[in-house]
């Protein structure tokens, strides 16, 4: 339903700002709009735009973070090709980007597509060179937690009378959770050659009820660096425990600062503790 909800909002919103105040009536809906737009032409009574997407670009080709209550605006850029006799004046013709879970748009789990058309510039008679937007809610209920990891990208553009085009296959993205990583090393200060013990907790954005839960069972590395210097290296590695929690053990021998540092995965962002300073004496 949240699939259907997302296309359905997105189409609504492009057929909607490409029809004139005049036509509103005569309009097809948004819903009818993406039936033909994602079949294709196949289901509705709409045609296809003989349009092709090329040279997309998701927000510029970086992770795109999602936390739990902040709304995420990923640039989209891409190539569309068109007829040279087609009409593609922002009264009569829109498009937009968008990204879906799934192994096409017609099957995907979830659809996101951006709130208005994208700002397309000619290039040549037959070519726009467009910018969009995609907006991510993950307080409105955009996301699941299960939906992390590698999202397709894809196209919709529509006319005032209907006609649309989706289409798919344009590239990946990954769609992470954002990470958190915290640290407290102690004693301070310490005495040379006694135990310095850092504790912390990795956690990451859940999706499904907006809170940030323990990432469990992830290495996580114990990182040290000496007072007056930039570089960290790594002592141990350890694991997080059901709760997310960290806990790791050393030696004291420098003035410096220690870090908890997580290398990320495939759904989840790298992200490094902000290192707690600790005297030797």
């Amino acid at each position: 339903m949240r699939a259907t909800v997302a296309a359905v909002s997105g189409a609504l919103a492009l057929s909607a700002l490409v029809v004139p105040a005049a036509q509103a009536a005569d309009a097809p809906s948004g819903k009818a709009a993406f039936s033909a737009a994602t079949a294709d032409g196949t289901a509705g009574t709409a045609a296809t735009l003989d349009v092709t997407f090329s040279d997309m670009k998701v927000n510029s080709g970086k992770n795109i973070v999602v936390g739990t209550t902040n709304v995420v605006s990923v640039p989209v850029t891409y190539t569309l090709t068109h007829p040279a006799d087609m009409d593609t004046s922002s009264d009569n013709f829109a498009s937009g980007p968008l990204i879906y879970k799934g192994s096409s748009v017609d099957t995907a789990s979830n659809v996101l597509i951006s709130d208005d058309p994208a700002t397309c510039t000619a290039t040549s008679s037959t070519t726009l060179s467009c910018k969009g937007v995609i907006n991510i809610r993950p307080a409105d209920g955009d996301l699941a937690s299960s939906e992390a990891g590698t999202w397709n990208a894809g196209g919709l553009a529509v006319t005032s009378n209907g006609d649309s085009k989706t289409q798919g296959g344009l590239g990946t993205t990954l769609v992470q959770r954002y990470s958190k990583l915290t640290v407290n090393a102690g004693p301070e200060p310490v005495a040379k050659g006694k135990t310095i013990t850092s504790t912390g907790k990795l956690s990451r954005a859940n999706w499904d009820d907006n809170q940030y839960h323990g990432y469990t069972n992830q290495p996580v590395k114990l990182q040290f660096r000496k007072a007056g210097t930039s570089t960290y290296t790594t002592v141990k590695t350890v694991y997080s425990d059901s709760y997310g929690n960290v806990k790791a053990t050393a030696t004291a021998a420098y003035d410096g600062y220690w870090r908890f540092s997580f290398a990320g995965t495939s759904t989840t962002p790298a992200v490094n503790a902000t290192g707690d300073y600790v005297d030797v004496q």
